[in-house]
């Protein structure tokens, strides 16, 4: 399992320094933002081929890899001008992917929140909010598929998307190949769930386990609100998560973020003591101890993609 990191986890003047100091880190794949090169996340106007060549090339002279590009925008927004804006952009984006050499755009599900995409709000979970979401990723879809490129969208308590359950439905609804899911723990905990740990991971990795592309790795300090730590720093069961991981198949990346610069040093040790410790052990069968240290959650049969 490769370990990478956000780009946005180091504030630099030219997108050269940001690399670099991603370079640093011994770190090679990437979640990239264009904010990182001076750009906004989404372009408002095409990206031309020669900034997107020396972007690309940039990563390339440092042997990184742009593991998924950002494409974030609030996808159910309560005003349909700013949606459409959003698809709009988002259209720009994907088509400068293939020069850039970005394979995933990650994208936000959404909120009615008309102010912050991140922040929660009650009619999240009405029909409405459901069916705007269905409008959204199916022209986004469209977009996405015409390309070849894929959308990763993660759940997240604030947004429409606020579970694996809901993650599932959409998955079903459009059988594409080019959805898939961006998994991250720390986002998945409602209120009152956190003595639940093992048994949320469980049941998420029963549903999306066939349709994650990239994972995330942060860490919370209290349940019913997305985690904002470094990993390492918090509550997740990291042995059990990266265990879960594992027996999904997922190889990576598994991509740092919400975290310092000056944490990113600790962060990396510490998830690379935690793959090595994963590595070293047996898988547990049955009679044999759990490599966590405790018997694991049994591990429902995860369901396809259709």
């Amino acid at each position: 399992m490769n370990l990478g990191i956000f780009a946005r986890t180091f504030s630099r003047p030219a997108l050269n320094d940001v690399l670099d100091a991603i370079v640093s880190t011994g770190l090679r794949y990437v979640q990239f933002n264009l904010l990182c090169a001076g750009l906004p996340t989404l372009p408002p106007t095409p990206l031309s081929d020669s900034i997107a060549r020396q972007i690309r090339s940039a990563f390339q002279s440092r042997n990184l890899v742009i593991a998924a590009i950002s494409g974030t925008f609030n996808m159910i927004h309560p005003d349909i001008g700013q949606r459409a804006e959003g698809l709009r952009r988002l259209q720009l984006l994907v088509a400068s992917c293939e020069a850039l050499g970005a394979p995933i755009i990650t994208l936000c599900t959404g909120t009615r929140d008309p102010h912050d995409m991140w922040r929660a709000h009650p009619e999240n979970s009405s029909a409405e909010a459901w069916n705007d979401l269905l409008r959204s990723m199916e022209a986004a879809l469209e977009i996405a598929e015409r390309n070849r490129i894929t959308l990763g969208i993660e759940p997240e308590l604030s947004n429409v998307i606020d579970g694996a359950e809901k993650a599932r439905r959409l998955l079903e609804h459009f059988h594409s190949q080019y959805l898939k899911v961006v998994i991250d723990p720390a986002n998945l905990f409602r209120t009152g769930e956190l003595p639940r740990m093992r048994q949320v991971l469980d049941e998420a990795f029963a549903l999306l386990a066939d349709d994650i592309v990239l994972a995330h790795a942060k860490d919370l300090s209290a349940d019913g609100e997305a985690g904002h730590e470094a990993a390492g720093t918090g509550l997740l069961d990291y042995d059990y998560y990266l265990l879960r991981l594992q027996r999904a198949g997922v190889t990576g990346p598994l991509l740092l973020h919400s975290l310092r610069e000056d944490q990113v040093e600790s962060s990396i040790r510490f998830l690379r003591g935690k793959l090595e410790k994963l590595s070293a052990a047996e898988l547990p069968v049955e009679g044999k101890p759990s490599p966590v240290g405790q018997s694991p959650s049994p591990l429902p049969k995860s369901r396809g993609s259709g």
